[in-house]
């Protein structure tokens, strides 16, 4: 089976895995179109929602049969298309710790302006020239409460923080046994968040979620945090409140095209501390999906495939 691996930033898939008995050809570089490079793939394997898979590409692969995606969500895949085509799509495993480790990675840096002081150590700048904020006594705000939204939660409590958290759909009964409130609302849990942390999935309820309005419910001295999708936060309202310091800073892990384009105005905003899109990258979440996604090919071939991807997907993390 001819497979193709897209988007390997680093280059381990091959070393991940064992690909034996199998055809694959590896590319780094992210294609904006990938049609030409994949005319002669029956497999393709993609990293997250690195390479959206729509309707009008499945329509340009006349030979694709697999489609193995790392983790077992990925809204850049049209299933209705895939299954239109006569494509399988398939997924693979993916722990929670790392977009949790990355999400207080995020806000630690922010609370003691880890980026501004790591610069100027280098630099031989000023030694000592910004003032951290505390976490403990302050409020952290989760925007879902499901497997990441509560290791979030956790890690807060420890820090002495108070936590807060709502989604469209949650429930008292699954917020105080982790000795989390309940918010009323969105806009009531921006209100009281010093660090609003986002873990929804992106879906049709979820998309723009995070609006003007909301946005407008942050303290000044607040700061958003966003790991889980970009579309989730309006993105001309977060450039505003950015731009007019009406929020002390994001911490931002996904963009809305990615890798983000040199020119994006959010490269330019000193407020911002921004890593790309790193939230499941790390040794052990690769291991899992190229060895994953190799099983996946053996699987198909074999005629039984497994971890299918379904349309009917939770809206938190």
């Amino acid at each position: 089976m001819k497979c193709v691996v897209l988007d390997d930033y680093q280059g381990v898939a091959l070393s991940t895995a064992d690909w034996s008995g199998l055809d694959v050809t590896v590319l780094r570089e992210h294609l904006d179109d990938p049609a030409p490079a994949l005319q002669d793939a029956e497999c393709v394997v993609v990293m997250r929602e690195r390479t959206p898979f729509t309707a009008e590409l499945f329509s340009r692969l006349p030979h694709l049969r697999l489609l193995v995606t790392s983790g077992m969500r990925n809204a850049s895949i049209d299933l209705a298309a895939a299954a239109d085509h006569g494509v399988t799509v398939c997924g693979t495993g993916s722990a929670k710790t790392p977009p949790t480790e990355l999400t207080w990675a995020l806000i630690l840096g922010l609370a003691r302006h880890i980026a501004v002081e790591n610069a100027a150590f280098h630099a031989g700048g000023p030694w000592q020239s910004t003032v951290g904020v505390d976490l403990a006594g302050r409020t952290l705000g989760l925007l879902g409460f499901g497997n990441l939204g509560r290791a979030v939660g956790r890690i807060g409590r420890a820090f002495g923080m108070d936590v807060v958290a709502w989604s469209p759909n949650l429930t008292a009964d699954r917020t105080e046994p982790e000795g989390v409130r309940l918010a009323s609302g969105l806009h009531s849990l921006f209100e009281q968040s010093d660090f609003a942390s986002i873990h929804l999935v992106l879906g049709d309820r979820s998309r723009g979620l995070v609006d003007a309005q909301a946005l407008a419910r942050l303290k000044p001295t607040a700061f958003l945090v966003n790991t889980s999708r970009a579309a989730i936060v309006d993105p001309d309202a977060l450039l505003d409140v950015l731009r007019d310091k009406r929020i002390a800073g994001a911490g931002l892990d996904v963009f809305e095209v990615e890798p983000l384009p040199l020119a994006d105005e959010l490269r330019t905003f000193p407020n911002v501390l921004a890593t790309p899109h790193l939230g499941y990258v790390t040794e052990a979440n690769y291991r899992t999906y190229f060895t994953e996604a190799v099983e996946d090919i053996h699987a198909f071939l074999r005629g039984v495939p497994v971890r299918e991807l379904r349309r009917a997907q939770d809206l938190t993390l």
